[in-house]
């Protein structure tokens, strides 16, 4: 499935959640229905830091896949690191990175290679 865009309640909740957690880390595995990311994920037992965030795979229900993941950097740099690229491919095709301070301008999509993506909001 092509992921287009992004519903605005799910952004939204995704920006709030990188706020709460500030210092630290956080992350989520994201679902999308019809191309449009709509459902967040929290696994049990994943483990935050200031540096990094890091899932229980083991956690993920048998059956269960995901368009893509969400992420905090509380450094305020909007880019993957080389951990970031290395993880991308194993959890769908649509990767976000939310940066402090986490306003409404302060994330980007990424493809699973990395590279910088348009996503729209609706």
């Amino acid at each position: 499935m092509t992921i287009r865009a992004i519903s605005s309640d799910t952004l939204l909740t995704l920006l709030e959640m990188a706020k709460s957690q500030h210092p630290l880390e956080f992350v989520a595995l994201l679902e999308a229905d019809n191309g449009v990311l709509s459902g967040i994920n929290l696994l049990p037992g994943t483990r935050l830091d200031e540096r990094s965030a890091s899932l229980l795979t083991d956690m993920i229900p048998l059956g269960m896949s995901f368009s893509g993941s969400a992420h905090s950097h509380p450094n305020g740099v909007i880019a993957p690191s080389d951990a970031d690229i290395g993880f991308f491919p194993r959890f769908g095709s649509c990767h976000l990175i939310i940066g402090y301070p986490y306003g409404p301008d302060d994330w980007r999509a990424f493809s699973r290679d990395g590279s910088q993506r348009n996503l729209g909001v609706i």
